[in-house]
């Protein structure tokens, strides 16, 4: 009896006992907990930095193809690098230019044609109504010299000053990232060769590719959208200057920017601005301002952008503002502007590993004539729009 009860002892103790793989899963568990956080304050600490690099990375893989052009016709990297980059500047400035001169000229005009606006609604609102409304008091402060609109007018004028002085900040932010892209696109292949002589041969034409595909899709993608800008800029240009709606140029430049560089709802705001600054100068003109914005939006989404963006990938509109709306989650503003050369380059590098399969045709995936005449006609100048297109 005492030898059996010997024997179960070491048993009962064993079973009292945590088995060693849970002590490991708990150590194992704290060590990772305690290494994300401390990767999550460096990230932190160097998100500036990080953001940084990021837009220099995205800014060398735009204007790589425009040095490579020039190194191609014996420029050195160096030299064609600088001169892209001058006119980038030029092209920044004037537009910055010519935006500022919009904004505070048109709050000026508006507050010394407010009392009319101001009238007219008074005597609409009376005549339609049969109301006895009074704005004199409303009229007589926007008269005034020294009224509170009238200081308000000359407040935003006299700021231009103290919001260049406020932007040392900004522009040293952007001489930053410039010098970190020139020196990437200027020593490029130096770079390329000094990161392919650590990896072995089969990584560096993986690392290779990626890289070109990045640069391709990525110049792709901007000089399409520059393209498409400039002739929307043009287009807008000359209807604005035929229908008299003033600040012409600077109204143009805005639309052909903002309806090619933001996805889905960059042509309606763009043309918001637009139809606003032309009702405010006569009202029949935002009629007409409408009608241009329109008409130039099915013309360029029919005849324009499959002709520019042929060779460029596509993105679905869905995918491209989901991809927008992500990266302003994640960096900003920044993240919104990077957001679709990223999709573009990641859906273009999972596009050369993954395999693909023929599509069973059904009610569900059946895709209209002129798309499939399109996909059998690579060529066809009308072929697939590319990105936001």
């Amino acid at each position: 009896m005492d030898d059996a009860q010997t024997a179960e002892a070491p048993i009962a103790t064993g079973h009292d006992q945590l088995p060693r793989w849970i002590l490991r899963a708990v150590i194992f568990f704290w060590v990772a907990y305690a290494s994300l956080r401390v990767i999550e304050g460096v990230i932190s600490a160097l998100r500036g930095l990080i953001v940084t690099l990021l837009v220099a990375l995205f800014l060398s893989f735009a204007i790589e193809p425009a040095v490579n052009w020039l190194a191609r016709r014996n420029w050195r990297r160096g030299t064609a690098t600088a001169l892209v980059f001058l006119g980038i500047v030029l092209f920044g400035g004037v537009f910055a230019t010519a935006m500022g001169s919009l904004v505070v000229s048109q709050a000026r005009d508006f507050i010394d044609q407010a009392p009319a606006y101001v009238q007219d609604i008074e005597d609409w609102i009376n005549e339609r109504f049969d109301a006895n409304i009074e704005l004199d008091d409303v009229i007589s402060d926007l008269k005034d010299p020294h009224g509170s609109a009238r200081q308000f007018a000359n407040d935003l004028a006299g700021n231009v000053l103290s919001f260049s002085v406020r932007a040392i900040g900004v522009i040293f932010q952007i001489f930053t990232v410039t010098l970190f892209t020139f020196y990437l696109v200027a020593d490029g292949p130096r770079l390329r060769r000094a990161i392919c002589s650590v990896l072995p041969p089969e990584r560096q034409r993986n690392v290779l590719r990626a890289w070109e595909l990045a640069i391709e899709k990525t110049g792709g993608y901007l000089y399409s959208r520059v393209l498409l800008a400039g002739l929307s800029a043009l287009a807008h240009w000359i209807a604005l200057s035929i229908i008299g709606v003033p600040y012409a140029l600077a109204l143009a430049l805005w639309v052909g920017i903002i309806s090619q560089f933001i996805p889905v709802v960059g042509t309606y705001l763009a043309g918001a601005l637009a139809v606003l600054i032309a009702v405010l100068n006569e009202p029949v003109d935002g009629i007409w301002t409408l009608g241009t914005v329109v008409v130039y939006q099915q013309v360029e989404n029919y005849l324009l952008a499959p002709r520019v963006t042929a060779h460029t990938l596509a993105l679905h509109p869905a995918i491209a503002f989901a991809c927008v709306i992500a990266g302003a989650g994640l960096l900003g503003p920044v993240g919104a502007l990077l957001a679709l050369p990223a999709a573009a380059v990641l859906q273009a590098f999972l596009s050369t590993i993954g395999e693909r399969h023929e599509v069973v045709e059904s009610e569900l995936t059946a895709e209209p004539a002129h798309r499939r005449h399109r996909a059998d006609h690579p060529a066809d100048p009308l072929g697939d729009p590319g990105p936001g297109g």
